[in-house]
């Protein structure tokens, strides 16, 4: 029944086809201390509360919007592999997608519990920052993984 809500697995490649060059820039971005590839452009911000100036809400700003572009970028190719239907979809595919998306939970709020207890000032910010896109690397990581340990179990199986 869960997998009647996914995506069909053409998506899958797509999603692939995203989220490696957006992995590969935001780590390029992380390493040069998120300066290295300047994109400004003019856009419609809900709420702005730059570091000096005045608030502003609901009019256009001029920013860069590299981070957010990248971030995107992250997040929907994230999605499209994460929910993107295997090529043989069935109900134990959909049980391992499951305990995968549970285990992934479980593992982000325990690291986010210990990031609480040991991590604070402006350093918990990037925290959370980098949590946003935990519980889905998480997920396609666990996922992928015991997909890939099953079928080579059952290839074991059929060469003995």
């Amino acid at each position: 029944m869960l997998y009647k809500m996914l995506l069909p697995n053409k998506f899958k490649k797509i999603g692939w086809a995203i989220l490696l060059p957006a992995a590969i820039l935001g780590l390029i971005l992380i390493a040069t201390g998120f300066e290295g590839i300047p994109m400004t452009a003019r856009v419609f911000a809900l709420f702005n509360d730059p570091m000096i100036g005045k608030s502003q809400s609901f009019g256009f700003i001029s920013t860069n919007i590299t981070n957010t572009a990248v971030g995107m970028l992250f997040i929907a190719g994230m999605l499209l592999v994460a929910f993107s239907k295997e090529k043989n979809e069935d109900e134990f595919i959909a049980s391992l997608r499951q305990s995968s998306l549970l285990w992934a939970v479980l593992i982000n709020y325990f690291l986010l519990l210990f990031c609480f207890a040991f991590i604070y000032g402006m350093a918990f910010l990037s925290v959370m920052v980098y949590n946003i896109f935990t519980v889905l690397i998480i997920f396609i990581i666990r996922f992928n993984y015991v997909l890939y340990r099953n079928a080579k179990s059952m290839s074991d199986e059929q060469h003995d």
